[in-house]
């Protein structure tokens, strides 16, 4: 069976860092694109971050630019969001999501075929 699995959520202080993984099991071959997602209380789910699998391109929302790096261990079907200089705002429910149509990585879509259950992430000021 199919299954997306995040790990690594929990609470730090603005400024701190946190890394999360998305394990991706009982996939033949992996997406082609990985993408994690997060969604505020009352907002919208919004995509952050993407990695192209077949060539390792990412792309990045412009509100997380330069503090979230998306990663992926190739060898061991995981993804990863590194986050730094986190923020209060970055507090949400991330998801790790996948498809297997490229044009969904960074292509503003949200109905990926695959998803986590989703790990929390606080961000206390």
């Amino acid at each position: 069976q199919r299954r997306l699995m995040e790990s690594g959520g929990g609470s730090v202080q603005a400024g701190g860092s946190l890394r999360l993984s998305c394990a991706a099991y009982g996939y033949t071959n992996t997406p082609d694109c990985l993408a994690w997602f997060r969604q505020a209380p009352g907002q919208e789910r919004e995509e952050v971050a993407a990695i192209l699998t077949g060539s390792d391109r990412t792309y990045y929302a412009d509100s997380v630019k330069g503090r979230f790096t998306i990663s992926r261990d190739n060898t061991l079907a995981i993804v990863y969001l590194q986050i730094i200089s986190a923020k209060p705002e970055d507090t949400a429910m991330f998801y790790c999501a996948g498809d297997f149509r490229p044009e969904y990585c960074g292509g503003g879509y949200s109905d990926f075929a695959y998803w986590g259950q989703g790990t929390q992430v606080t961000v206390s000021s």
